[in-house]
């Protein structure tokens, strides 16, 4: 099985496992209606997917590889055991990211594409998967710069690529975790309810709780908020505008919101 196969397969069990325990044990009530969201967020991945195909044709993963057989990237100058380097790797990749998510929400002009992916009503599984195509065209330039710069091997790139999207799904889900479980799970990942509170209404709680997987980068970078102020029950998810059905849940509004001129209510 290659690399694209392995990553649609853990994709797609994934998906399909969060949407289950959603329907089994629901966390937050809906507000928006899903089947439209859903078709749009879909759509969205059908757009993403064909457009990083024509406009990146090279993978994270290719370019690990040549990195490697070319001897390019800091990782090559370590003397380390191989598992060693593979672990330094996805810690480093998932900073990375991690960095890259704190500019999408200070650099105004990230923000603009960024917020197609904040401005959903509801959260779940699919809100993993709800990002505007040039920031996902932007990512994919970004991870084949990183991937030159760290020289991570092929298969810690891809390993990283099939964690970061389940984690995607997992962390964006509505899924009601037992408190205790998820005091003491939060410690080494994301979780649900932690990752929630990023998508509040509110600002500064929307600028908190950056990480994707591992949630020790906003402990250390002082990121971190423990809980919404409302409480899940009660707090608003989304943005204070758009707020419009149209704008925020149909595939062309979804396409078009960078490019609209809204209040600025965003930090």
């Amino acid at each position: 099985m290659n690399e694209s196969r392995w990553r649609l397969a853990c994709f797609a069990g994934t998906l399909c496992l969060m949407a289950l325990l959603e329907w089994l044990a629901p966390r937050k009530q809906r507000v928006a209606p899903r089947s439209a969201r859903w078709l749009s967020h879909l759509g969205l991945v059908a757009i993403n997917t064909l457009a990083a195909r024509l406009l990146i044709p090279v993978s994270a993963v290719a370019a690990a590889t040549w990195a490697q057989t070319h001897h390019w990237g800091l990782l090559h100058h370590v003397q380390w055991t191989v598992w060693a380097e593979f672990t330094l790797a996805l810690v480093l990749l998932d900073l990375a990211i991690y960095g890259q998510h704190v500019l999408s929400h200070r650099i105004p002009w990230l923000w603009q594409l960024h917020k197609v992916h904040h401005a959903d009503l509801d959260l779940d599984v699919t809100s993993g998967i709800r990002f505007h195509t040039l920031e996902i065209l932007l990512s994919a330039v970004f991870k084949l710069g990183l991937v030159l710069v760290l020289g991570p091997s092929g298969l810690a790139v891809m390993v990283f690529e099939i964690i970061l999207n389940g984690a995607s799904l997992w962390s964006h889900s509505n899924v009601r975790i037992p408190l205790g479980i998820d005091r003491w799970l939060r410690l080494i990942l994301v979780t649900p309810d932690m990752h929630r509170v990023h998508h509040s209404v509110l600002v500064n709680e929307t600028n908190s709780n950056f990480g994707f997987q591992l949630p020790w980068w906003d402990f250390l970078f002082r990121t971190y908020r423990a809980q919404p102020q409302a409480g899940h029950d009660e707090m608003v998810i989304g943005l204070a505008a758009p707020r419009n059905e149209q704008q925020v849940i149909r595939l062309t509004g979804l396409l078009e919101m960078p490019f609209r001129r809204e209040p600025p209510t965003e930090g």
